[in-house]
């Protein structure tokens, strides 16, 4: 039996066009995308197909030119720079291929930025900071600053921060990219197991092993989707 879910990111003839002096370069074109509550999305494409502009839409980082973007049920298409922060701070959370986390910080202030910018107090922040870093396997090092980690740990912290304000959605931009093997599959399984746990995913990634485990596929070309497809029957 197939069980209907909400979708959570619903996009409709969503274009995306940048002005470079008299030249227009169109990055997407007319793209209709829906992803749904609990989704494992895994988007991919050769370079200059549109991923990282899509990733960018979806995260509220920029506004289409043309079309809808509705999150959660709130369309977000024509939101003013503020209304989008808000939204990008409460109901998004991100992972970079960088991490980037804050040198100065050790893993508990890394993971409770998000917390902060939110207006929780310091000791709720705290709480929940260890509780994630406990989750993704930092239970030992939360004093360690991220100089003091490998970059499979740092890719933890940062799966962690995303999760600090429960978000709606996680967005990873190549989140394995710059990682070994054997840390690239320790992240994946971490992926896997948010998957499980309900979460929705949407994953821009080079790495095969990564689309693998995903739910769905998309694959982009020249702006649009050119191909997707179930990796497994929803249950």
């Amino acid at each position: 039996m197939v069980w209907l879910r909400m979708a959570i990111v619903a996009i409709e003839n969503l274009s995306k066009v940048y002005q470079l002096g008299s030249l227009e370069l169109r990055v997407l074109r007319d793209l209709d995308l829906s992803i749904e509550q609990g989704e494992y999305v895994a988007i991919m494409g050769p370079s200059g197909s549109g991923k990282s502009t899509l990733l960018n839409m979806i995260g509220c980082l920029d506004r289409p030119t043309s079309g809808n973007y509705s999150l959660g049920g709130q369309n977000v298409s024509e939101l003013e720079d503020t209304q989008l922060s808000l939204i990008r701070g409460a109901r998004i959370g991100f992972v970079f291929q960088s991490f980037n986390l804050i040198n100065q910080l050790n893993v508990i202030e890394n993971i409770a930025v998000p917390m902060y910018y939110q207006g929780r107090s310091e000791r709720q922040s705290a709480e929940r900071a260890k509780e994630l870093a406990e989750m993704v396997g930092l239970g030992e090092r939360v004093e360690h600053r991220p100089s003091e980690l490998s970059g499979g740990q740092q890719q933890r912290v940062a799966i962690a921060r995303a999760l600090a304000n429960d978000p709606l959605i996680i967005l990873a931009d190549e989140p394995t990219g710059n990682l070994d093997s054997e840390s690239g599959a320790e992240i994946l399984k971490i992926l896997v197991d948010l998957h499980k746990q309900g979460k929705t995913l949407i994953v821009v990634t080079h790495d095969r092993d990564i689309a693998a485990s995903a739910e769905r596929v998309v694959e982009l070309l020249d702006g649009r989707i050119a191909r997707q497809h179930y990796n497994q029957e929803r249950q």
